[in-house]
Protein backbone atom coordinates (compact mmCIF):
# COMPACT_ATOMS: atom_id res chain seq x y z
CA UNK A 1 0.00 0.00 0.00
CA UNK A 2 1.29 3.59 -1.04
CA UNK A 3 2.17 5.55 2.27
CA UNK A 4 1.82 9.30 1.05
CA UNK A 5 4.43 11.53 2.82
CA UNK A 6 2.49 14.99 3.69
CA UNK A 7 3.79 18.06 4.82
CA UNK A 8 1.18 19.79 6.95
CA UNK A 9 1.19 23.86 6.91
CA UNK A 10 -1.25 24.93 9.57
CA UNK A 11 -1.23 27.44 12.83
CA UNK A 12 -4.41 27.74 14.83
CA UNK A 13 -7.30 25.54 15.94
CA UNK A 14 -8.98 24.79 13.35
CA UNK A 15 -5.73 23.38 11.34
CA UNK A 16 -4.55 21.73 14.15
CA UNK A 17 -8.25 19.97 14.07
CA UNK A 18 -7.48 18.78 10.32
CA UNK A 19 -4.17 17.67 11.72
CA UNK A 20 -5.48 15.46 13.64
CA UNK A 21 -7.50 13.62 11.06
CA UNK A 22 -4.81 13.88 8.50
CA UNK A 23 -2.32 12.05 11.23
CA UNK A 24 -5.21 9.82 11.99
CA UNK A 25 -4.79 8.48 7.76
CA UNK A 26 -3.35 5.45 7.99
CA UNK A 27 -1.83 6.10 4.08
CA UNK A 28 -0.52 9.24 5.10
CA UNK A 29 3.04 9.35 6.36
CA UNK A 30 3.30 13.18 8.22
CA UNK A 31 7.11 14.47 7.46
CA UNK A 32 7.18 17.85 9.26
CA UNK A 33 4.54 19.92 10.36
CA UNK A 34 4.90 24.12 9.25
CA UNK A 35 3.76 26.67 11.69
CA UNK A 36 4.21 29.87 12.82
CA UNK A 37 6.36 31.15 15.08
CA UNK A 38 5.14 31.41 19.10
CA UNK A 39 3.79 34.49 20.23
CA UNK A 40 3.79 36.92 23.42
CA UNK A 41 0.21 37.01 24.79
CA UNK A 42 -0.95 38.01 28.24
CA UNK A 43 0.47 40.29 30.75
CA UNK A 44 3.85 38.54 30.93
CA UNK A 45 4.16 38.59 27.27
CA UNK A 46 5.14 34.75 28.09
CA UNK A 47 5.51 33.24 24.63
CA UNK A 48 2.53 30.63 23.33
CA UNK A 49 3.06 28.11 20.94
CA UNK A 50 0.56 28.32 18.19
CA UNK A 51 -2.19 24.82 18.70
CA UNK A 52 -0.51 23.19 15.57
CA UNK A 53 2.74 23.10 17.27
CA UNK A 54 1.36 22.31 20.47
CA UNK A 55 -0.49 19.03 18.89
CA UNK A 56 2.54 18.23 16.73
CA UNK A 57 5.13 17.80 19.58
CA UNK A 58 2.36 16.04 21.45
CA UNK A 59 2.84 13.58 18.76
CA UNK A 60 6.35 13.38 18.58
CA UNK A 61 5.76 15.11 14.49
CA UNK A 62 8.83 17.66 13.81
CA UNK A 63 7.87 21.29 13.63
CA UNK A 64 9.02 23.94 11.88
CA UNK A 65 8.43 27.49 12.56
CA UNK A 66 10.06 29.72 9.42
CA UNK A 67 9.68 33.59 10.15
CA UNK A 68 9.36 33.91 6.24
CA UNK A 69 9.06 31.46 3.20
CA UNK A 70 10.11 33.88 0.50
CA UNK A 71 13.52 34.53 -1.80
CA UNK A 72 13.91 29.96 -1.03
CA UNK A 73 13.93 30.43 2.85
CA UNK A 74 12.82 27.40 3.48
CA UNK A 75 13.81 25.42 0.12
CA UNK A 76 16.29 23.48 1.58
CA UNK A 77 13.82 21.76 4.38
CA UNK A 78 11.30 20.93 1.37
CA UNK A 79 14.11 19.35 -0.36
CA UNK A 80 14.87 17.22 2.31
CA UNK A 81 11.79 16.06 3.72
CA UNK A 82 10.48 15.68 0.11
CA UNK A 83 6.48 15.87 0.46
CA UNK A 84 4.56 14.09 -1.80
CA UNK A 85 1.73 16.37 -1.03
CA UNK A 86 1.02 19.90 0.92
CA UNK A 87 -1.81 20.54 3.27
CA UNK A 88 -2.24 23.68 4.20
CA UNK A 89 -5.19 25.14 6.83
CA UNK A 90 -5.17 28.58 8.09
CA UNK A 91 -1.69 28.59 7.69
CA UNK A 92 -1.08 32.41 7.84
CA UNK A 93 1.34 32.92 5.06
CA UNK A 94 1.11 33.15 1.32
CA UNK A 95 3.27 30.26 -0.23
CA UNK A 96 5.62 31.04 -3.09
CA UNK A 97 5.76 29.49 -6.06
CA UNK A 98 8.98 26.89 -5.06
CA UNK A 99 6.88 25.37 -2.56
CA UNK A 100 3.44 25.19 -4.33
CA UNK A 101 5.02 23.13 -7.31
CA UNK A 102 7.26 21.08 -5.30
CA UNK A 103 5.06 17.93 -4.42
CA UNK A 104 4.29 14.98 -7.27
CA UNK A 105 0.52 15.51 -5.98
CA UNK A 106 0.37 19.43 -5.47
CA UNK A 107 -0.38 21.68 -2.37
CA UNK A 108 -3.96 21.52 -1.61
CA UNK A 109 -5.67 23.68 0.60
CA UNK A 110 -8.73 23.60 3.22
CA UNK A 111 -11.06 26.31 3.15
CA UNK A 112 -13.93 27.12 5.37
CA UNK A 113 -16.22 28.05 2.90
CA UNK A 114 -18.02 26.60 -0.07
CA UNK A 115 -16.39 28.59 -2.69
CA UNK A 116 -16.16 31.08 -4.56
CA UNK A 117 -18.07 32.62 -1.91
CA UNK A 118 -16.12 33.96 0.93
CA UNK A 119 -12.36 34.17 -0.32
CA UNK A 120 -10.00 35.26 2.57
CA UNK A 121 -9.00 35.50 5.82
CA UNK A 122 -12.63 35.27 7.90
CA UNK A 123 -15.22 33.21 5.77
CA UNK A 124 -17.04 31.82 9.22
CA UNK A 125 -17.67 35.02 10.46
CA UNK A 126 -18.57 36.69 7.44
CA UNK A 127 -21.05 33.81 6.22
CA UNK A 128 -22.88 34.36 9.91
CA UNK A 129 -22.89 38.39 9.53
CA UNK A 130 -24.60 38.27 5.81
CA UNK A 131 -27.45 35.91 7.56
CA UNK A 132 -26.30 32.75 5.05
CA UNK A 133 -28.53 29.63 6.00
CA UNK A 134 -25.46 27.26 4.27
CA UNK A 135 -21.76 26.91 4.26
CA UNK A 136 -19.06 24.28 4.28
CA UNK A 137 -15.65 23.22 3.36
CA UNK A 138 -13.79 23.46 0.32
CA UNK A 139 -10.80 21.53 -0.79
CA UNK A 140 -8.46 23.20 -3.46
CA UNK A 141 -5.67 22.87 -5.63
CA UNK A 142 -3.43 25.48 -4.59
CA UNK A 143 -2.33 28.20 -7.22
CA UNK A 144 -0.39 31.65 -6.79
CA UNK A 145 -4.19 33.91 -6.31
CA UNK A 146 -5.73 33.83 -3.02
CA UNK A 147 -8.60 30.63 -2.14
CA UNK A 148 -8.46 30.86 -6.69
CA UNK A 149 -7.22 27.15 -7.55
CA UNK A 150 -9.60 24.93 -8.98
CA UNK A 151 -11.64 22.79 -6.45
CA UNK A 152 -11.49 19.20 -5.88
CA UNK A 153 -14.24 18.56 -3.17
CA UNK A 154 -16.44 20.24 -1.17
CA UNK A 155 -19.11 18.82 1.70
CA UNK A 156 -21.92 21.48 2.70
CA UNK A 157 -23.54 21.98 6.21
CA UNK A 158 -26.34 23.88 7.19
CA UNK A 159 -25.85 27.16 9.36
CA UNK A 160 -28.44 26.83 12.52
CA UNK A 161 -30.23 29.95 13.95
CA UNK A 162 -28.36 30.26 16.56
CA UNK A 163 -25.21 29.74 15.37
CA UNK A 164 -21.98 31.73 16.72
CA UNK A 165 -18.41 31.98 15.34
CA UNK A 166 -17.43 29.24 17.96
CA UNK A 167 -20.04 26.24 17.18
CA UNK A 168 -19.72 26.99 13.68
CA UNK A 169 -16.15 26.82 13.27
CA UNK A 170 -15.63 24.15 15.27
CA UNK A 171 -18.16 22.34 13.05
CA UNK A 172 -16.29 23.22 10.15
CA UNK A 173 -13.06 22.32 11.46
CA UNK A 174 -14.42 18.65 12.32
CA UNK A 175 -16.11 18.72 8.36
CA UNK A 176 -12.58 19.73 6.94
CA UNK A 177 -10.98 16.90 8.25
CA UNK A 178 -12.84 14.86 7.21
CA UNK A 179 -13.23 16.32 3.41
CA UNK A 180 -9.49 16.51 3.11
CA UNK A 181 -8.67 12.78 3.85
CA UNK A 182 -11.89 12.04 1.75
CA UNK A 183 -9.60 14.66 -0.92
CA UNK A 184 -6.15 13.22 -0.22
CA UNK A 185 -8.03 9.45 -1.55
CA UNK A 186 -9.44 10.22 -4.44
CA UNK A 187 -6.05 12.51 -5.59
CA UNK A 188 -3.74 9.18 -4.46
CA UNK A 189 -6.44 6.71 -6.89
CA UNK A 190 -7.25 9.08 -9.45
CA UNK A 191 -10.69 9.73 -9.53
CA UNK A 192 -11.18 13.54 -8.67
CA UNK A 193 -12.66 15.61 -10.46
CA UNK A 194 -11.68 19.27 -10.68
CA UNK A 195 -13.96 22.13 -11.27
CA UNK A 196 -12.65 25.85 -12.27
CA UNK A 197 -14.07 28.84 -9.86
CA UNK A 198 -17.10 30.95 -11.42
CA UNK A 199 -14.85 34.11 -10.56
CA UNK A 200 -18.08 36.32 -11.14
CA UNK A 201 -19.64 34.37 -8.12
CA UNK A 202 -17.07 35.51 -6.07
CA UNK A 203 -16.86 37.83 -2.53
CA UNK A 204 -13.52 38.37 -0.12
CA UNK A 205 -14.02 37.42 3.36
CA UNK A 206 -12.21 40.49 4.93
CA UNK A 207 -10.50 40.08 8.10
CA UNK A 208 -12.14 41.21 10.90
CA UNK A 209 -11.75 44.56 12.64
CA UNK A 210 -12.43 46.06 15.63
CA UNK A 211 -15.04 47.81 14.31
CA UNK A 212 -16.68 44.84 13.08
CA UNK A 213 -16.91 43.57 16.17
CA UNK A 214 -18.32 46.70 17.73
Amino acid sequence: MFMMKILFMGTPDFARECLRAVHANKNAEIVGVVTQPDKPKGRGMKMIPPPVKVYAEENALPVYQPTTLKDGAFEEELRRLDPDMIIVAAYGKILPKYILDYPKYGSINIHGSVLPEYRGAAPIQRAIIDGKKETGITIIQMDEGIDTGDMLHIIKTPIEEDETFETLHDKLAEIGGRAVVEAMEMIENGTVVREKQDDSLSCYAAKITKDDCK
